[in-house]
């Protein structure tokens, strides 16, 4: 005897991770000339999570993204490669050559691309004046250290959005380098 149900079968919905948050100048000769190329804004401190999104925007704009790279100071864990439709980011650090504040993009079809890293935690004020400061064309050339000195960050986000790293989600394939706290 089967059983019959008038409930209709669950359908897989699949998963769209967040846009990622972003600000970019609109009139870049080509990259590398500027010190900033824009900004971008994190929901959270964890790479794994935060990169793909990033990518998945820029690689439109800018062509594939192939490496990604970032200063420890400010990243738990820092995987060594993502995933992004259909291919492989490689994922590194410096600790002396890059600004903590700055991530650098390369692209095999169009350079290096840099873009100020706007605290997670900072509130939605803040973050829209340092991404208006970092996006500006005719902003005069700070660098991210210093443009994040100039703009003291208020109050931690209370929106759904700000999220300040889930660690208990971490695998053994993210905890490819854990840099020693400041």
């Amino acid at each position: 005897m089967s059983a019959i149900t008038d409930h209709p079968s669950p359908r897989a919905v699949p998963f769209r991770a967040p846009t990622a948050r972003l600000a970019l100048k609109s009139l870049c000769p080509s990259p590398g000339q500027a010190e900033l190329d824009g900004a971008w804004w994190p929901r959270s401190r964890d790479l794994s999570d935060e990169l793909p999104a990033l990518a998945d925007v820029l690689d439109p704009l800018w062509g594939r993204i192939t490496r990604i790279a970032v200063n420890p100071r400010y990243w738990p864990v820092i995987p060594q490669r993502i995933f992004v439709n259909g291919h492989v980011v490689k994922v590194g650090w410096f600790t002396t050559e890059l600004d903590p504040h700055k991530i650098l993009l390369l692209s095999g079809t169009s350079g290096r691309w840099d873009l100020l890293v706007i605290p997670p935690e900072a509130s939605a004020p803040s973050a829209a004046r340092l991404m208006a400061a970092a996006s500006a064309s005719t902003a005069p050339q700070a660098t991210a250290t210093a443009l994040m000195t100039a703009e003291p960050v208020d109050a931690p986000s209370t929106s759904a959005d700000a999220d300040t790293g889930r660690p208990d989600r971490l695998t053994a394939s993210m905890r490819s380098y854990t840099p020693p706290r400041p």
